[in-house]
Parts: C-alpha cells; sequence; structure tokens
C-alpha cells in the first residue's frame, strides 16, 4: 500500500479529485485567470499549488472558456470543460462531479495563487465523518487589516466551538455592540463537497437570504445543513483586482519563486 493509499485509508474515502473553477468573465478583472506572473498565467500557479497535494487523486481545472482551455493544455493541465450558463461555481463543480466520479471534491479557487498544500488540506473531512452524510467544509483565517473587515467583497464568517459556520455574511458580523473582543474572520477560497451536498445544492432553489447577499453558501445554512469552516494561517490572497495582482507578484518575488 503506496502512501496515498494509506492516506486516502485514514479519512475513509477512496478518491478525492481537486477541482479548480477559472471563468473569464470578471466584473471587477475579466480574464484574470490567465493574467501574466513572472511569465506563467495566473491558473498555472494555482495548479502547481494544488497538484503537490499527495491525497490528490486528480486535479482538474474547470472552465466554460476555450481561452482559458488552450493555456491549460499548453501546460499539460487537465481541463473538464463545463457549461457557460452555471448561476454558481458550485453549479460548475456538480458537472464535475457528474463527469469524474470521487467521494469528494475539494475546490480550489483559481484566483488564489499563493494557497499553500497544507492550507488545501486543511479542508479535507476528519477521518470519522460518515462518507453516506452530506460534508460541505470551508476554511477560514482571521483578518490583518481592519479595511478588509467592511470591504463586501470580503466574506465574513462565525463559528461555533465545533467549526460549524452559524453565521456566514457580507456584512461585519457579529456587530460588535457589547463587546470588541473578538475577531473578525473570513473565507479563504478552498472548499470541500461529497456528491450529496453537490446534488443537494443544485436541486434546492434559492433561499432569500442569499437572493439578497449573493453568499453562494448560504443555501446550505438557510436549510439548515452544517458548513464545517477551520481557521487557518494562510497568507493567501485572492485576486480580485489589478491591485491585487501587483501584490501577489510582489510576494511571489520576496518569495523567490519562479514560474519554471
Amino acid at each position: 500500500m503506496d502512501d496515498k493509499q494509506k492516506n486516502h485509508k485514514n479519512i475513509n474515502i477512496m478518491k478525492i479529485i481537486g477541482v479548480i473553477p477559472a471563468r473569464w468573465q470578471s466584473s471587477r478583472f475579466p480574464g484574470k485567470p490567465l493574467v501574466d506572473i513572472l511569465g506563467k498565467p495566473m491558473i498555472w500557479w494555482v495548479y502547481q499549488q494544488a497538484k503537490k497535494v499527495d491525497e490528490f487523486d486528480e486535479v482538474v481545472v474547470a472552465t466554460d472558456d476555450n481561452r482559458i482551455s488552450n493555456v491549460c493544455k499548453q501546460y499539460g493541465i487537465q481541463v473538464v470543460m463545463t457549461s457557460d450558463n452555471h448561476p454558481t461555481h458550485v453549479h460548475r463543480i456538480h458537472e464535475v462531479s457528474e463527469k469524474i466520479a470521487a467521494d469528494y471534491y475539494v475546490v480550489v479557487c483559481g484566483d488564489e495563487p499563493l494557497i499553500s498544500v497544507e492550507v488545501i488540506k486543511a479542508a479535507f473531512p476528519k477521518e470519522n465523518h460518515d462518507p453516506h452524510e452530506m460534508y460541505v467544509g470551508g476554511l477560514c483565517r482571521y483578518f490583518t487589516d481592519p479595511a478588509e473587515v467592511i470591504d463586501p467583497a470580503n466574506i465574513k464568517v462565525f463559528t461555533n466551538d465545533k467549526d460549524e459556520c452559524i453565521l456566514l455574511s457580507r456584512a461585519a458580523v457579529p456587530f460588535p455592540y457589547k463587546t470588541v473582543l473578538f475577531k473578525y474572520k473570513k473565507v479563504v477560497g478552498v472548499e470541500c463537497y461529497n456528491k450529496k451536498a453537490l446534488d443537494f445544492f443544485v436541486s434546492t432553489p434559492k433561499g432569500p437570504l442569499e437572493s439578497i447577499e449573493d453568499v453562494t453558501l448560504q443555501r446550505f445554512l438557510e436549510n439548515k445543513i452544517h458548513i464545517i469552516y477551520r481557521l487557518v494561517d494562510s497568507v493567501s490572497l485572492s485576486v480580485d483586482t489589478p491591485h491585487d495582482l501587483e501584490k501577489v507578484i510582489d510576494i511571489i518575488k520576496k518569495q523567490g519563486l519562479h514560474g519554471e
């Protein structure tokens, strides 16, 4: 039994797929999966990190755009072409699950080129999880910049002592009414689903809270389904704007990394 098989046995699963969703359209940064970072497209950097995760049986890019698909193929990156009318990224992951059978699908956002292997693995379910039960997992980290807290682009999360999500919002939750002795936490771009959770999501209509805030995973919360959010120490930065890209390139240069 090799190390990968041992790891699979330890968390009671047979197969884990790493999925990197990548869209061309972006309201603030169109075409960002292919923006240049030291000579390589951003999607290449994300893929390089994801493929270091030994537990992944496969790592695929899920896209609806031929430009992204063609570039991925140039770099030997496996691509799954998906529909161009998915209303959410979870619908796109569900389409992947219809084409590639697996026990768990770990989503690594295509705009997080600094994401680490340890952070990705933190989204895996614990060993005692029953694979026949619905599983939805994610990651969060503490905010380091107060300005981030009031930015609605950053999804805020509050969890209980079992890592179960209680609040998920674009607003600064919880509101500091009685005390300020707490730290705000934000969602990190890694998620984990099993097939049962994906099937539930696409067969369940959007609720009023999700419709108001446009926070996709609120669909699970509105239907009383737990989301496990584990706290990680991550320096990852999602590239939502050209300014974010400048910061990422600067960090990569300081770390001495190269697009080779």
